[in-house]
């Protein structure tokens, strides 16, 4: 919430200084002809950029994206804890996630370092919390599609790149291993698939391996580059 809150304020401290500048009330920086020739060319500023989440979306979507982002955590903050949450909406979802292992933890006094996910691909739309674990949606797969039919991973569709994936539960366990006839699944917040280890010894792109179920091997997804993206391009 606190880093929504600084790209906001730094947002609004910009425009107005790039007001101000047009207006003549003050010197036209490097930095704010930057941030209008960045306009002009509908990207994101990099002033913003510097303060943001990862993202390679151009300007207007990814404004879209940030007012969504902003109405999930105020919902959130005025309505209490949502059934489901949309994993790609936070700016560290490392953190929520691990937040997730600890409240487990905590509620049957299991060491944190012994716990993992499992995940489970539900098939329905979700009323209620889990017992255990958040139910997350708003992921995207690439190189693949979900078969309800199988249950499994399937090749994708022609002419399509990215498929919508279903609500996913993640559920803590202790001492959990990868079941066998699954593919590690990696999920990144972007397309780009790269990033540099963050002070908190996190990727600054990668989120983690969800197994998913698939009639062929961990080799035949590898190779066609399947993976899970937080937001695409647009």
């Amino acid at each position: 919430m606190a880093r929504f809150n600084r790209l906001l304020k730094g947002i609004a401290a910009t425009l107005e200084d790039l007001q101000r500048a047009i207006r003549g009330e003050i010197a036209m920086s490097q930095e704010l002809d930057n941030m209008y020739s960045s306009f002009i060319n509908g990207q994101v500023p990099e002033v913003w950029a510097r303060l943001a989440y990862p993202s390679l979306k151009p300007l207007f979507s990814w404004f879209n994206d940030l007012i969504k982002r902003t109405e999930f955590l105020r919902k959130w903050l005025m309505q209490g804890q949502p059934v489901a949450f949309w994993l790609p909406g936070f700016f560290f979802p490392q953190g929520f996630m691990t937040g997730v292992l600890q409240t487990f933890a905590r509620k049957y006094k299991v060491p944190i370092d012994k716990l993992s996910f499992e995940y489970k691909v539900l098939e329905a739309n979700v009323t209620r919390a889990p017992a255990d674990g958040v139910y997350i949606y708003g992921l995207f797969l690439e190189g693949a599609r979900w078969e309800m039919g199988t249950k499994s991973l399937a090749d994708q569709l022609p002419g399509t790149m990215h498929a919508a994936f279903p609500t996913l539960h993640f559920v803590p366990k202790a001492d959990h291993t990868q079941p066998e006839g699954t593919y590690a699944c990696p999920v990144y917040k972007t397309s780009v698939r790269a990033g540099v280890l963050s002070t908190t010894g996190q990727s600054t792109n990668f989120v983690v391996c969800v197994d998913l179920p698939t009639s062929k091997g961990q080799d035949y997804w590898t190779l066609k580059g399947t993976a899970m993206l937080c937001q695409l391009n647009d």
